[in-house]
């Protein structure tokens, strides 16, 4: 199959100051490691009766912490033991590949516009039991490319192969690329950077995402610090990204 055959690459990658974080790596026993297990648990159990596969990771406005949270969830849940697939539908800013060191000369627009097949998208990481679609080189129309057919295609041809399916998308508010995505997934994630989105922006953004008649799974508070307990089950809670 496929996703067992590793590809030669012609040059190692050198990590770019956009990689973002992977903590679940680095850090598998921090609290910050621990808190994307709970959310992991969480998304398990928040719709009983109801499976969820696919995952859409989105935000108000950019630099809240998506690609990274998407990024530490796609890593728990692999080590859970799922096969787990994350699409960098940000095709106007993309990261995953330089997060998961892959290449991004193929990926997600080329799928989009009929050029590769669903197994030429997907690419090993080197995390076992996870893989990536990246975005692609930059099309002049990603909206557009995401509301068609061929998306739906994509969608059901990875539930096909995998356990979890997480997209990466661009901010809400924003572009209108996420607003379409939500309702092709099972349920969407909100990420809210902690002390720096203002509420009338957040309810903005959920608004959009009730109008399209997406699940909201829930709001991942981001970079927020608890204030200290000496409760050990209160202890520091923080997200980075």
């Amino acid at each position: 199959m496929f996703w067992l055959k590793s590809r030669k690459k012609k040059k190692s990658l050198k990590l770019s100051r956009k990689a973002r974080q992977l903590v679940t790596v680095t850090d598998m026993k921090s609290t910050v490691a621990e808190q994307y297990r709970m959310i992991r648990a969480n998304i398990t159990f928040s719709t009983p009766g109801q499976e969820i596969k696919t995952i859409l990771v989105t935000s108000s406005t950019p630099g809240e912490g998506k690609s990274t949270n998407a990024a530490n969830l796609g890593v728990v849940f692999a080590h859970e033991g799922k096969k787990v697939l994350i699409i960098d539908g940000d095709m106007r800013k993309s990261t995953l590949h330089q997060t998961f060191k892959t290449f991004n000369n193929i990926g997600l627009s080329n799928f989009l516009t009929k050029k590769i097949s669903f197994e030429e998208a997907v690419q090993e990481t080197f995390i076992v039991g996870l893989y990536v679609i990246t975005s692609g080189p930059v099309p002049t129309n990603p909206a557009e490319l995401l509301s068609s057919k061929a998306m739906d295609a994509l969608i059901l041809e990875a539930k096909k192969t995998f356990d979890i399916i997480i997209i990466d998308a661009p901010p809400l508010l924003s572009v209108s690329d996420a607003h379409i995505l939500s309702n092709k997934c099972d349920g969407t994630l909100l990420i809210v950077h902690s002390g720096v989105a203002e509420k009338e922006v957040v309810r903005k953004a959920t608004a959009i995402l009730e109008n399209s008649q997406a699940t909201i799974l829930g709001v991942i508070l981001n970079k927020y610090v608890a204030p200290r307990s000496k409760d050990y089950y209160n202890a520091e809670h923080y997200m980075e990204s």
